[in-house]
C-alpha cells in the first residue's frame, strides 16, 4: 500500500508533535514537512515533493486557515487540504469549503475521525461529502438560476472533466481535449469570471448546484 505523505501547519508545536506520532500510529502516514505559521509555509511553495495532502489548523496569529487557502489557491493549481479547527463557525466552514478545502474536522475529533477524513480525500477527493453537497444548495453563488447558465462547447466539456471522477490535471484535460494548458487556464478563468468561482472544488460544487455535468445529472 503506498504510503501518504503530509504536511502539517499549525502553530503550537505540541500539537504537530502529537499528530505526526498519531498519524504514524493510525495508518501509512509520513509527515515530511511542518510549519508554524501559515505565511512561512506559503513563503515555502511549490515544496517538492508535493505532500500529499494539507492538515491546516484555522487558528494561527498572522494568517488563519481561511486566509492561508486563499492565497494557497492562487499559488498552487491542485491541493488537498484538511482543515482543523476549534470554531464549527458556518461561515468558516463554507468559506473553506468555497477556497478550495477537501474537508474539516474538529480539534476533538476522534483519531478514527481523522484516518477516515484523509482516506476519504486521498481514495475520493473529498470527506464530508454529504455535508458539502446540502451546505452547496444554500451557498450564495450571485443566485444564478439555471436557465441563466450559459457556457460554451468548450467551456462544458472543460467543466465535464472537472468532475470526472478520475480526478484528472489540467495538464490531463488539455491532452483528452487535445488543447494546450494555456487554452484551459482561458477556460477556467472564463468560469471562474463569470459565476465567482475561486477553486476546482468550487468549479465541482456549481456543476452540482446546477445539474449541469456527469455524475450530477
Amino acid at each position: 500500500m503506498e504510503q501518504t505523505t503530509i504536511c502539517i501547519i499549525d502553530d503550537h508545536a505540541i500539537v504537530r508533535q502529537g499528530l505526526k506520532e498519531l498519524l504514524h500510529k493510525i495508518g501509512n502516514f509520513k509527515v515530511i514537512n511542518e510549519f508554524d505559521d501559515g505565511d512561512d509555509f506559503l513563503q515555502a511553495l511549490p515544496i517538492n515533493p508535493t505532500p500529499d495532502i494539507y492538515i491546516l489548523d484555522y487558528s494561527m496569529p498572522n494568517m488563519n486557515g481561511i486566509e492561508v487557502l486563499k492565497t494557497l489557491e492562487e499559488k498552487q493549481e491542485e491541493f488537498k487540504v484538511l482543515l482543523l479547527t476549534q470554531h464549527l463557525d458556518e461561515q468558516i466552514i463554507d468559506a473553506a469549503y468555497h477556497h478550495g478545502a477537501r474537508g474539516f474536522l474538529h480539534k476533538n475529533c476522534t483519531a478514527h475521525d481523522l484516518k477516515f477524513a484523509i482516506d476519504n480525500i486521498i481514495k475520493i477527493g473529498y470527506n464530508n461529502v454529504s455535508e458539502i453537497l446540502k451546505r452547496v444548495r444554500n451557498y450564495d453563488n450571485n443566485s444564478e438560476k439555471k436557465e441563466n447558465i450559459i457556457l460554451t462547447q468548450r467551456e462544458f466539456d472543460f467543466l465535464r472533466l472537472v468532475c470526472d471522477e478520475r480526478e484528472l490535471t489540467y495538464e490531463q484535460m488539455a491532452e483528452i481535449m487535445n488543447l494546450s494548458i494555456k487554452s484551459i487556464e482561458v477556460y477556467r478563468a472564463a468560469l471562474f469570471e463569470k459565476y465567482n468561482i475561486r477553486s476546482k472544488v468550487g468549479l465541482v460544487l456549481f456543476s452540482f448546484k446546477h445539474r449541469l455535468t456527469e455524475p450530477f445529472l
